[in-house]
């Protein structure tokens, strides 16, 4: 028999035992008290590989005293769906929770994400969904509204040394594992301690009496991560990604954007981005650009990868090279603030529309001429705001 993966040996069962996430499980946090005060909530857990989703899962569940039925998006369908509401249903009448745990939530299309959806609403099942995708992009409206969307960040260096430790403890290791290769384990697991500890494992199989640097190494090359050991992970590399379109480098846009698509990124999530810098960051100095990044992210969705590399590669060029404007930008937050700074300001008379001869006669429309450019002497902005200026004329 296949033996138990020292990952899955030591997956914690209590909060206690979990290392990272303190922003919620520390005391008074929300995920620490649901799991304390025992209530239940249908959450959506948002975060990268081994940083703990489906450890959080089935702790609440246990906590819950909940009959907890796992299942992955990527081999399930509705038919399963239907089994697993009949046994809630069943669940319900013996006076038990149900919490279904959909690993990778956001493969499930949006007909299969509909089936939960009634029975969350009635409380027959809480539903507890992972993803390592944008939840905002990936479930459905409906589903998101009724569901808590907790981030998971990934675990830090420390942590996964922490981790290490504990597993070194645990297991009937008799092999010594200095702490630069406790370090180097940590530092090659991208903040995945499943990563980190499959390397240990490993690496300990591998070894002789000492775990050195060049027996990890052997251990992890099948699996050295995509990101360097610096830790910047999927936001990083995006955040760079941007910096360097807006600032007109296109060997370094490049270089990040095939860091990104080397390390498995979502090539959608890399179009959406580029499809916003072309308002946000081009504009008005060349609006055509935002054809170019849309025309690219329909091409991502209905090509697929490889072969929409090419689009990918094509689109960043454009927005690299092209002149920069913040126009837009600045004009949508100028907007924005005079629309929150005066709320309820009437329209005027000569901009209203008059159905009706009462309307006419109060002054609705009037002065007003149906024509092309046409400029009324009075402008078109409320009164208290006649004098604002929310997009510069220079940029225009």
């Amino acid at each position: 028999m296949q033996e138990t993966p020292l990952a899955e040996k030591l997956r914690p069962i209590t909060i206690k035992d979990v290392v990272g996430q303190e922003h919620l499980l520390a005391k008074g946090q929300l995920l620490q008290q649901i799991i304390v005060k025992k209530q239940p909530a249908s959450l959506i857990l948002w975060g990268p590989p081994g940083s703990g989703k489906t450890t959080l899962a089935r702790i609440v569940a246990s906590a819950l005293d909940a009959d907890f039925i796992e299942i992955s998006a990527v081999t399930s369908g509705i038919a399963e769906v239907k089994t697993i509401i009949k046994r809630a249903e069943e669940n319900r009448r013996l006076g038990m929770r149900t919490i279904l745990f959909v690993d990778e939530i956001h493969r499930f299309n949006k007909a299969q994400q509909d089936a939960f959806l009634p029975h969350v609403e009635s409380g027959l099942i809480t539903l507890i969904g992972a993803t390592t995708e944008n939840p905002s992009f990936e479930v459905i409206t409906p589903l998101l509204s009724r569901s808590r969307v907790l981030v998971l960040t990934p675990l830090q260096k420390t942590e996964i040394v922490t981790i290490l430790k504990r597993a070194l403890k645990k297991t009937s290791n008799t092999k010594s594992v200095p702490k630069a290769s406790l370090e180097y384990i940590a530092e090659l697991s991208g903040g995945d301690a499943r990563v980190a500890l499959g390397n240990l494992e490993l690496a300990l199989s591998l070894s002789g009496e000492k775990v050195d640097i060049e027996t990890v190494k052997r251990a992890a090359q099948a699996k050295l991560p995509r990101y360097d050991k610096q830790g910047e992970y999927h936001y990083n590399l995006i955040s760079a990604f941007i910096k360097s379109m807006r600032g007109s480098d296109a060997d370094a846009t490049l270089y990040y954007l095939a860091r990104m698509l080397e390390a498995g990124e979502d090539p959608k999530f890399i179009a959406r981005r580029m499809v916003i810098f072309a308002s946000e960051d081009v504009g008005l100095a060349a609006s055509a650009a935002l054809n170019v990044a849309v025309s690219t992210f329909l091409a991502v969705e209905r090509i697929g990868m490889p072969e929409c590399n090419y689009n990918l590669y094509h689109c960043a060029l454009v927005l690299a090279k092209t002149k920069k404007s913040r126009s837009v930008t600045e004009a949508m937050q100028n907007a924005q603030k005079a629309a929150r700074d005066f709320p309820n300001e009437p329209v005027p008379l000569h901009l209203r529309n008059a159905p009706t001869k009462l309307m006419k006669e109060l002054g609705y429309q009037e002065g007003y001429q149906w024509q092309a450019d046409f400029k009324h002497a009075k402008g078109f902005l409320p009164e208290k705001l006649k004098d604002i200026t929310i997009i510069n004329p220079e940029n225009t």
